[in-house]
């Protein structure tokens, strides 16, 4: 029987995400996977190539959540450094992972295999790898840390392997209830239904329509009966929202 919740963090390393010269598109693929698989992604973190902040993130949130993914930084160069900074979070050492060397003599077979492409082997001790389908470089899983390229092609690849390894929870159910009045007309509603669905969340989403505004109401509970009846409420407050605009409007 599934847990009832499961959760994950994810890290997206590097300076070039935070500089602005990589727009992530991990982010997006990695939430619509997880929601996929009816795991909660709680918490997004992105650090620089520095090692202890590398570090600081992994240990934050390793203890705190059933998955932490991280992205980025398992390349040849000198700053990818996550390979070192996740065997430093965990206190172990790091080697080359005699598969991996593997992996790379049968990718560069003929070619010099130099001491860039040798850091690409470099796994902690005691990690398993994560076969990239992509390229030879493998990614690696620590425990309860997933270790993923940045490169987007890549690291979907590396994700697509481990997703069916990964425990599932109860599946999130979801409602959403168009609202053409603004927001300010339904926040007082809405505040009152949450009060009495404190186990639903409802999250209120602006929306623009040809110069007419309005909200998504959007409701999301793991109880199908309590979200059922939550959105009859919030449709009774839509309701009467637009029917006192409607009157304010004519008198």
């Amino acid at each position: 029987m599934a847990r009832d919740t499961v959760t994950a963090a994810l890290i997206l390393i590097g300076d070039e995400i935070l500089s602005g010269r990589t727009k992530d598109k991990n982010l997006g693929y990695i939430a619509d996977k997880l929601t996929e698989l009816a795991i909660e992604l709680r918490e997004v973190r992105v650090v620089s190539d520095i090692e202890d902040d590398i570090v600081s993130a992994i240990n934050a949130l390793r203890g705190r959540y059933d998955y932490v993914f991280t992205t980025g930084g398992i390349g040849p160069t000198h700053d990818d450094i996550t390979a070192d900074s996740v065997a430093k979070a965990f206190g172990v050492g790091i080697d080359h992972h005699p598969d991996a060397l593997a992996m790379l003599q049968e990718r560069y077979d003929g070619m010099e295999i130099n001491e860039a492409r040798m850091r690409m082997a470099r796994i902690p001790l005691g990690g398993e790898l994560i076969p990239n389908s992509v390229s030879w470089a493998p990614g690696f899983k620590v425990e309860n840390v997933y270790v993923m390229a940045g490169v987007p092609k890549i690291m979907q690849s590396m994700l697509d392997v481990v997703a069916p390894t990964l425990e599932r929870g109860r599946p999130m159910l979801s409602e959403t209830v168009p609202a053409h009045v603004g927001e300010g007309d339904l926040a007082a509603g809405l505040a009152r239904v949450q009060e009495e669905y404190r186990d639903v969340a409802i999250g209120s989403y602006p929306f623009e329509d040809g110069g007419r505004y309005g909200s998504n109401i959007v409701l999301r509970s793991k109880d199908a009966d309590r979200l059922s009846t939550a959105k009859t409420a919030v449709e009774a407050v839509v309701e009467d929202a637009a029917s006192s605009r409607t009157a304010k409007a004519w008198s």
